[in-house]
């Protein structure tokens, strides 16, 4: 009895260690199209979810967030999306606020900059109080990083604030999604802080370091470097999820789980695949062929 109950303990604990070991997280919110945040998490493809973008902010501006047709944040329209935020966390899917992206108006001015937003971000969008939250009183799970645009001043402050409030009882994640080359050219210092959990590098549009047909050196020697050099607990492997969805990078379905998952898998460090974005992944189905190897 007790070898039984020690047994099943054991095997509990390893499907727990391999289940958060390999994941794949989806930008969600860019296009209309899409299916909902419910579909998405109902799907049970996907470990995290990054709600793209807050990608106004800093400068003394007023944030605001951008989920395209999804809702209209200038009329209040983007609460309807908490209830949704809610059943994705009951199923165990982490969801984030990706802020940045490709497109906006942001940047840090300096260290007191990085403090206001980081109050803006944890009363209107974490756990603590504004009488106007965006997405209603859903609580996320944490902050993604995703900044291509503008100065790479003070994200390692905004990083540092904002683990701050994790201090208060629940344990808010950060996440980054740096480009390949290395270092980061914007958010290579706030990596070298430590403070992340989860970093997921996008290995495409950016052809020293992706992968092309007949050569996949140039990403597994990158793959190599960023595990090897970035202190975050666990490290993904960031593709488009279709040809159509970045200028190039896109690895096959079956070049990918036949030969490179199986090289960066040796990695202690490997936590899964980040996919750019839901409505190119429901295009090609590329998260349903690959999520039973990752």
């Amino acid at each position: 009895m007790a070898f039984n109950l020690l047994f099943s303990s054991i095997l509990l604990l390893a499907i727990v260690k391999n289940s958060i070991a390999g994941g794949i997280a989806i930008y969600w919110g860019q296009n209309g199209n899409e299916a909902t945040l419910n579909d998405t998490c109902n799907s049970g493809r996907y470990a995290y979810v990054n709600l793209a973008f807050l990608n106004k902010f800093g400068n003394g501006q007023t944030p605001e967030i951008n989920l395209a047709g999804h809702c209209n944040p200038a009329v209040n329209g983007c609460t309807i999306v908490g209830p949704e935020i809610k059943h994705c966390q009951k199923l165990g899917v982490k969801v984030m606020l990706s802020i940045g992206g490709g497109v906006g108006n942001y940047s840090l001015a300096s260290k007191k900059d990085a403090k206001d937003v980081a109050r803006y971000l944890w009363n209107n969008f974490l756990g603590g109080s504004s009488s106007f939250r965006p997405l209603g009183n859903a609580i996320l799970d944490g902050i993604d990083f995703d900044i291509e645009l503008g100065s790479p001043l003070h994200y390692e402050d905004l990083a540092k604030y904002l683990k701050n409030y994790s201090n208060r009882g629940r344990k808010m994640y950060l996440t980054a999604a740096p480009q390949c080359p290395f270092p980061d050219r914007l958010l290579g210092t706030a990596l070298n802080s430590k403070l992340f959990d989860n970093v997921w590098i996008q290995f495409y549009n950016n052809p020293s370091c992706q992968f092309t047909p007949n050569n996949t050196d140039n990403l597994k020697n990158s793959w190599v470097r960023w595990t090897t050099s970035v202190k975050a607990k666990r490290i993904f492997l960031g593709l488009p999820a279709a040809p159509q969805a970045a200028g190039s990078g896109f690895i096959p379905a079956d070049v990918l789980t036949e030969e490179i998952l199986p090289a960066i898998k040796k990695s202690r460090k490997y936590g899964g695949v980040m996919l750019w974005s839901k409505f190119w992944d429901e295009q090609s189905g590329y998260s349903a062929a690959i999520v039973k190897s990752v």
